[in-house]
């Protein structure tokens, strides 16, 4: 196993471990920080683990606009409810 992909698999660990942690609070800025962290790891996840850190940068272009897409979109679910 490469530095790189331990160090990304040791962020991603940290992540994990921070999202349980501020699951235990309550309120808006927790939920809300909880989203934001699981989409920097599916981030993370796409570029390192799936080779699109490597790829054609419209690809690349695509998967970040999918993150945005996708936590704007559960952020506005969340607020609205």
């Amino acid at each position: 196993m490469s530095h790189r992909v331990l160090a990304v698999w040791l962020v991603l660990v940290l992540a994990s471990l921070l999202s349980w942690q501020l699951g235990h609070r309550d309120g808006t800025a927790a939920s809300l920080a909880v989203l934001g962290v699981a989409c920097v790891k599916v981030r993370l996840i796409g570029q390192h683990f799936m080779e699109l850190k490597g790829a054609h940068a419209s690809l690349r272009l695509l998967l970040d606009g999918y993150v945005l897409l996708l936590a704007a979109t559960l952020a506005g679910f969340y607020l609205a409810a």
